[in-house]
């Protein structure tokens, strides 16, 4: 794309926003999701809460849609980088239950950014490419650590990216229902969540283990 290109028609590329009114936009953007949902999240708003013109928010990101993506972006990034930090141990099963949990606490942590990742927040908007491919690249991340406890022998093997979907698909149905249904029905859901991906994963060890689960302490 050359200079000339409209701004509509940027690309919103993956990493962090290093310009400070273009922090300051999804700052405000993240704000007012949060505060006042997505029928509140127009550029006229989030440029107000940021203190910045509209033009700012069409110079940097092309308008709305450009928004939601850097926010799509952005938890994505946030959800890779706080697994990140899990020293992977001996054990690379019990790193999989590390890694499970840690993905619940982002979820709970951050329910704006999930909502944005996961939930159809704005009708007719879809991420494009270069958003979908920092989306795989946290997905890569699982796949490696299910890679490890298949090449360990603790887990059967199989095609890991497929298992590393079931393992992602679970934990996700379950901290989305936890979000949605926490206040109404308070569950013990940590206990729930835990003891679900336990039985999972015993369900694909290699081999697989059968018996009594007694209930995992909160």
């Amino acid at each position: 794309m050359t200079s000339d290109t409209p701004s509509s028609m940027r690309p919103v590329h993956a990493g962090r926003v290093a310009d400070e009114v273009g922090r300051a936009l999804v700052d405000a953007a993240h704000q007012v999701l949060a505060e006042e949902g997505p029928f509140g999240l127009t550029v006229r708003r989030v440029a107000q809460v940021a203190g910045v013109s509209t033009m700012n928010v069409y110079s940097r990101f092309g308008g709305k849609d450009g928004l939601i993506e850097r926010l799509f972006i952005d938890g994505f990034t946030r959800l890779g980088e706080r697994m990140k930090p899990l020293t992977p141990t001996g054990d690379p099963l019990d790193d999989l239950r590390r890694c499970g949990l840690e993905y619940r606490r982002f979820a709970l942590e951050n329910p704006t950014y999930y909502m944005v990742m996961f939930d159809t927040i704005v009708p007719d908007w879809r991420p494009s490419e270069v958003a979908e491919a920092v989306a795989m690249a946290t997905l890569a991340g699982l796949t490696a650590q299910v890679q490890r406890a298949i090449d360990s022998g603790q887990l059967l093997a199989t095609d890991a990216h497929s298992l590393a979907v079931s393992f992602w698909a679970t934990s996700h149905g379950l901290v989305s229902l936890e979000m949605r249904l926490g206040a109404v029905h308070p569950y013990n859901w940590a206990a729930i969540y835990e003891e679900t991906c336990t039985r999972l994963r015993d369900g694909f060890r290699n081999p697989p283990v059968a018996g009594d689960y007694g209930r995992p302490d909160d």
